[in-house]
């Protein structure tokens, strides 16, 4: 491994990358750290200090690297184009235009990155003003009794979105600026970044709170969950394809053996976003109708048994909803009559399966055994923090008692990790030099 990321910098091209994608890293944490013009820099810390992250914002929030409660530049953080390209990706199924379009290949991808651009912007205007307004109502600090924003006039207010605004446009640059002259997939090395910089944090308030041993003891255990979803993460079922013979014009073609890789985390982490945000609505309509008077047994029911991280009935809602989504979303974005039509165009064939609607059926029937062990597995991690809570005794008004390893942020982490280093090992591999994986 040590010999690995030697070559790598040694390298003058690779370590050019490799120093450019960190430069940028280092820039955007920066951006995630200046206050937004206007905000009161010493209040907002103030309040920081008394605010749960546990809220309507904590997936906002997970995203930014914490940036969304310090109203800072980057407070939006990568979200909104994440947002912006799961509905992207979703039209493409609704709207006959965007298919044809992701059909097109390079041109059509570029038309829909186009869009998905507009979208975010879009969606960074209505997600800051959202913002802006709950932080001079007082509902993004609601135990502060200072104002994070002193002067609330509309040239003051506006010039807070926009700069918002811009700070996500900026953001989708750097992660374009990362994929073109860096290593790895630009917006999920950002992603890494901005949950990478919570975990020491994170580590800091179970070490207070719960002591050394219970420190140690979380740090082993995040190992052997980082190892498992290493594992499942790389876990695949290979359908064997055979390509028949064809003879084009004097030449022979076709005649190879290959195979169709299906991954058991199909969906990635996307069922866990849509789930956690819609377990998010029941928080907000409740922070609402609170605000405007009504606090009804109803309202004390939800926040029991839905709303608590830690009770039974947020955990077993949490699981089905990420099932659910991952047999959805897995349906969505993979069409096994596609996959047999493809193959069957190509003069390809699964052997012992007819070709056509039997090879259909068949992927059909393998995808939906793989899929659920995948949604297991997803649900399985990102309970993890909620039975976490009641272990390490980190009470749910604090700073952060989000674990460390589990959740969107390990999926994120690994995959992003796994995605990076192999980019790094197929350029070592062009160049002759023994790389990360053996």
């Amino acid at each position: 491994m040590l010999g690995a990321f030697r070559s790598a910098l040694a390298t003058p091209d690779l370590r050019r990358k490799i120093l450019f994608t960190l430069g940028i890293m280092a820039l955007y944490r920066l951006g995630s750290q200046v206050p937004s013009p206007g905000v009161n820099f010493a209040n907002v810390q103030q309040c920081i200090s008394t605010v749960s992250q546990d809220g309507v914002f904590g997936l906002i929030s997970l995203f930014s690297g914490g940036a969304l409660l310090q109203l800072s530049v980057f407070s939006l953080g990568i979200l909104p184009y994440i947002t912006a390209s799961i509905i992207i990706q979703l039209l493409t199924v609704v709207i006959p235009r965007f298919e044809q379009l992701k059909k097109e290949g390079q041109s059509g991808q570029n038309k829909l990155t186009q869009y998905t651009r507009y979208l975010t912007v879009a969606l960074a205007i209505l997600q800051s003003t959202g913002i802006v307004a709950l932080a001079t109502r007082g509902q993004l600090f609601t135990n502060c009794s200072v104002q994070p924003i002193p002067n609330q006039d509309l040239f003051t207010l506006s010039v807070i979105v926009i700069t918002m605004t811009a700070g996500t446009a900026i953001i989708m640059w750097f992660g374009e600026l990362i994929t073109e002259r860096g290593i790895g997939n630009g917006m999920s090395i950002l992603m890494f970044t901005s949950i990478a910089a919570r975990i020491p944090n994170e580590g800091q308030v179970i070490l207070q709170q719960s002591g050394g041993l219970v420190f140690t003891a979380v740090c082993l255990f995040g190992l052997l969950i980082i190892g498992f979803v290493i594992f499942l993460e790389q876990a695949q079922r290979r359908i064997p394809v055979q390509y028949a013979k064809r003879m084009i014009g004097r030449r022979m073609y076709g005649g190879t053996s290959t195979y169709l890789p299906l991954k058991v985390n199909q969906a990635g982490v996307i069922p866990v976003i849509f789930a956690s945000s819609l377990l998010y609505l029941p928080q907000l309509i409740i922070s609402l109708t609170t605000n405007t008077g009504g606090s009804g047994s109803w309202q004390q029911w939800i926040q029991s048994y839905i709303v608590d991280p830690a009770s039974a009935g947020h955990i077993a809602l949490y699981f089905g909803l990420i099932i659910f989504f991952t047999y959805f979303y897995v349906a969505i974005t993979f069409n096994p009559d596609e996959r047999a039509d493809e193959m069957r165009k190509f003069g390809g064939f699964i052997p012992g399966i007819r070709p056509g609607r039997p090879t259909s059926e068949y992927l059909t029937y393998v995808l939906n055994r793989i899929t659920l062990p995948g949604s297991l597995y997803l649900g399985v991690i990102a309970v993890l923090p909620s039975f976490f809570i009641s272990i390490t005794g980190t009470s749910s008004t604090g700073s952060n008692n989000n674990f460390p390893f589990g959740g969107t942020a390990v999926l994120i982490m690994v995959g992003v990790g796994l995605d990076t280093i192999k980019q790094i090992e197929s350029q070592l591999m062009q160049r002759n030099y023994e790389g990360f994986l053996r």
